[in-house]
């Protein structure tokens, strides 16, 4: 269709034949990526708090070569099998036929690689077929499928969710007949928790449990949003449903939960048949589109039959023990999609010419990274990839020392530290996630408002990991009335410590930049234990209102605080790399996200201190009313 408008008619012929260019000559570009397996490595060893596992001697067999060995091999299969399957994937699409739900072309195959390196089993305990390494070198695996396919990386994500629950809460059959298929991948498994009626609140939950005489359970109803609920990528689907059994306490106080498996065993392993559940729908869905989001029905026939994991009525323990595993994983998430957009924000726009440099008078078009607004925030989409690695990580290694540290006072220290770091890994790196892949289609310009760059899935695929999982202000009232008051505050108390021995270090530096760096960083750990003191008074004078209300506020603060501390530890440590050019870059961008995103502290601790008036429901709806 053309307009009268011949200006406009010429700008869209050059615009599809530009994107025509692209589409043939440089999409492949554009869509490859590359691991990044030299900076997890700096990011583990250098800004996370790796040296702790090393002095444990927990695992002294673990050393830099095994880990890179590692990373490379993982890396080997996330470049060159999986990735090169997410924006295929994203335009096909996963389908529902019959009751059988079908992936894209090319996931079953890299499934089955996936299985044959035996990727699952790396945290896995050596009694059920697992490597027994540690928590935290499987988080980084898990990274490489994130930046890789994030569609794809939830279905073994969700399985190390339902191995966990298993493991820590199963007798010891439901152990030996469940774990070793979960770990090796051949049989996956998912999380039923979500209803249409009760979202989040699965207090309010309607799916029943009915005991049967065998020991047995029969349960019936409908769960919402079910991520790989139905595929054809494993041989069976080991589904954990909470449900409420006939008879139990209404409310959070009368949940179960229960294995219920797609195609049911005898204890010899021979399959009887398959079990009276069925996917009825598939969710269409802004992003991650290979993902089958699913809407799955128990008890159409009569009722599915299930086992109970854990004790009766003791359904949100054994739920919160996936929930918790998964929101360090979902936290990845946002690390590898900000990785995924980075990288290619960054090859666009250091061959994207347009626009002459701005120190000269030279007409000639430069690649558009010269331009400064273009490489700061290619800049901040760096800084914030790389804070958010660092914090997941030591978030992963604190949950490793909580659970192995031969030390007892150090396992309830580092203990601590994992339920302190836990929300706001989830939050803030999802949060960052989504941010970097925002900045990444304003990198491209009109490019990435199109899907043929890639450009617009990043963005549409990371919008979910603020919101599963327990959404992100659900993280920030965990932090904030839970978190801070643990121990009378000593989580919290710790890691500002751990804050302060880094400022102390960076003042020990005569260099202007760690000047400049210590200057800000002091500033805002102050600002972070006086929003600290500030939300612990309120709770403890139980002005809830208050606290609730700026929770997320907080969460912000304690990230970029965090964050910070990160990357100038990692700057400080380059010192002893021989490249004097690689020590630059390090301080580089600790010094830009010092004067960039950490003077935002400033504000946000106003915001939390400030005197909030609380608003009835009823003043709330008088704003609202002119619409």
């Amino acid at each position: 269709m053309l307009y009268k408008n011949p200006l406009f008619n010429i700008i869209c012929v050059y615009y599809i034949l530009h994107l025509k260019l692209i589409s043939e000559e440089k999409l492949g570009v554009l869509m490859t990526f590359v691991s990044p397996v030299k900076q997890m490595i700096f990011a583990l060893k250098n800004m996370a708090s790796f040296s702790e596992i090393e002095h444990s001697g927990v695992w002294p067999d673990i050393n830099d070569d095994f880990i890179e060995s590692l990373l490379v091999e993982a890396a080997r299969l996330a470049d060159s099998t999986i990735a090169p399957l997410n924006h295929s994937g994203d335009k096909i699409g996963s389908k529902l036929e019959a009751d059988n739900v079908i992936t894209p072309p090319g996931f079953k195959e890299a499934y089955k690689k996936f299985i044959a390196s035996s990727w699952g089993t790396i945290s896995g305990s050596p009694e059920y077929g697992g490597q027994g390494l540690p928590r935290t070198l499987a988080v980084m695996t898990q990274e490489l499928w994130n930046s890789a396919n994030m569609s794809f990386s939830l279905c073994p994500m969700l399985t190390q969710g339902a191995i966990e629950a298993i493991n820590q809460h199963g007798t010891e059959l439901q152990k030996k007949k469940y774990l070793p298929k979960l770990l090796t991948g051949e049989w996956s498994g998912t999380m039923n928790l979500t209803e249409p009626q009760a979202g989040s609140d699965v207090g309010s939950l309607n799916t029943s449990a009915k005991k049967n005489i065998d020991g047995t359970y029969g349960i019936k109803g409908t769960k919402i949003y079910i991520t790989f609920g139905e595929h054809d990528m494993s041989e069976n689907i080991i589904h954990l449903v909470l449900a409420r059994i006939d008879g139990a306490p209404l409310g959070n106080k009368g949940i179960s939960l229960f294995i219920v498996p797609k195609f049911l065993e005898d204890d010899e392993g021979c399959e009887i048949k398959r079990n009276d559940l069925k996917c009825i729908g598939i969710e269409k869905k802004l992003g991650i589109h290979a993902s089958p989001t699913c809407v799955m029905s128990f008890g159409d026939k009569d009722r599915a039959t299930g086992y109970l994991l854990g004790q009766e009525n003791n359904g949100l323990a054994c739920m919160f023990t996936m929930m918790n595993n998964a929101r360090l994983n979902v936290g990845m998430q946002g690390v590898g999609i900000a990785e995924r957009a980075l990288q290619q924000s960054l090859l666009y726009a250091r061959d994207r010419k347009q626009g002459k440099h701005f120190k000269n008078d030279d007409p000639k078009s430069v690649e558009i990274i010269n331009h400064p607004d273009v490489s700061k925030m290619l800049l901040k989409m760096k800084t914030l990839t790389e804070a958010s690695r660092a914090l997941c990580y030591d978030n992963a290694i604190a949950i490793d020392l909580s659970e192995t540290h031969p030390d007892r006072l150090l396992r309830e220290k580092f203990k601590l530290k994992a339920d302190l770091l836990t929300p706001v890994s989830k939050s803030w790196s999802t949060d960052i996630g989504v941010e970097v892949a925002s900045l990444g289609i304003q990198v491209h310009g009109g490019m990435g408002f199109v899907e043929e760059t890639g450009a617009a899935q990043f963005f549409r695929d990371s919008r979910i990991a603020p919101i599963y999982e327990g959404t992100n202000g659900i993280q920030a009232i965990d932090l904030v009335m839970r978190k801070l008051l643990i121990e009378d505050g000593r989580a919290i108390k710790d890691f500002i410590a751990d804050l302060d021995d880094t400022l102390s270090m960076c003042l020990r530096e005569s260099d202007n930049d760690f000047k400049l760096i210590s200057e800000i960083f002091s500033q805002s750990i102050e600002n972070l234990r006086l929003s600290t003191n500030k939300l612990s008074e309120r709770i403890r004078s139980n002005e809830n209102y208050s606290a609730l209300f700026v929770a997320s506020n907080y969460l912000d603060l304690f990230g970029i605080t965090a964050g910070a501390h990160y990357l100038i530890k990692g700057a400080l440590s380059s010192k002893k790399n021989n490249n004097s050019e690689f020590h630059q870059s390090k301080k580089d961008m600790a010094t830009f996200f010092s004067t960039q995103i950490l003077t935002n502290s400033i504000g946000l601790s106003k915001t939390i201190c400030s005197e909030i008036p609380e608003l009835e429901m009823k003043r709330i709806d008088s704003i609202f009313e002119d619409f």
